[in-house]
């Protein structure tokens, strides 16, 4: 019986290097996006690595997201692994927000709240499983260039629900971990950066952190991939800085 995986937010970036690394290791991979372009681009290039799955879900919309938690018995009854990695960023100052940018950062997490809770419904039926959360460095440190209060907030909010996650589904042999991200490059800069210039934008962002360069989706993906697996079978409630030093000390 194969592993399944389900990744939300997995059609670009962090979400999409993951579910590659999965599928190489011939686990079952559902990806939940928008119904969009990035959807079916996503199926189309993932479909060449194995067995793949895409699924057009709006985050936002929670009826939406409980009638697709209510049918996961169905559609995903072996699910061993859950990576929460859909997200959207784009700075504001913290006296010009308004309640639709709050909502924003914040009703992901309820869709992930929501989500994550039927899952671990079924792992602790089927004995156990793993979740990865992707948290950001921005829930830990606040940088002038980039004021993110309802984002920091939002993500501080995961760090904290993945430690109280890994506390209350030990018992159930469910692992519970996030991975705390410093400048990756990634289409979530597109909300404010031209999509064709994000990577040379971001190149700016190289002397910030100590080891000299920007993250990729893989350096990420590597490590979210490493917490689902057994080979870290001793690590639940851990917020992993994935962060090229960051939070060590900026330049």
């Amino acid at each position: 019986m194969k592993k399944q995986a389900l990744i939300i937010g997995g059609t670009t970036g962090i979400g999409k290097a993951t579910a590659e690394r999965l599928l190489k290791e011939g686990i079952e991979v559902t990806i939940i996006g928008r119904a969009d372009k990035n959807l079916a681009k996503a199926e189309a290039e993932l479909t060449a690595l194995g067995s793949v799955k895409t699924v057009g879900l709006d985050l936002f919309n929670l009826t939406a997201v409980h009638e697709f938690s209510n049918n996961l018995n169905e559609t995903l009854p072996n699910i061993k692994y859950l990576v929460n990695a859909a997200g959207y960023f784009s700075p504001k100052p913290f006296i010009e927000h308004t309640e639709q940018d709050y909502d924003i950062y914040h009703n992901f997490n309820k869709a992930f709240f929501f989500i994550t809770q039927a899952v671990s419904n079924i792992m602790k039926k089927n004995g156990g499983g793993s979740i990865v959360n992707i948290g950001s460095m921005w829930g830990k440190q606040s940088i002038k260039a980039t004021p993110s209060s309802a984002y920091s907030m939002a993500k501080a909010g995961l760090h904290a629900f993945t430690q109280h996650l890994a506390m209350e589904l030990a018992e159930y042999n469910i692992r519970v971990n996030a991975v705390s991200p410093a400048v990756v490059v990634t289409p979530i800069y597109g909300s404010f950066i031209e999509e064709d210039k994000i990577e040379e934008t971001l190149q700016g962002f190289n002397d910030f952190h100590p080891i000299g360069r920007v993250g990729r989706p893989e350096d990420i993906a590597k490590t979210i991939t490493f917490l689902l697996s057994d080979e870290s079978s001793w690590v639940t409630g851990a917020i992993w800085d994935i962060d090229g030093g960051v939070m060590a000390g900026r330049n």
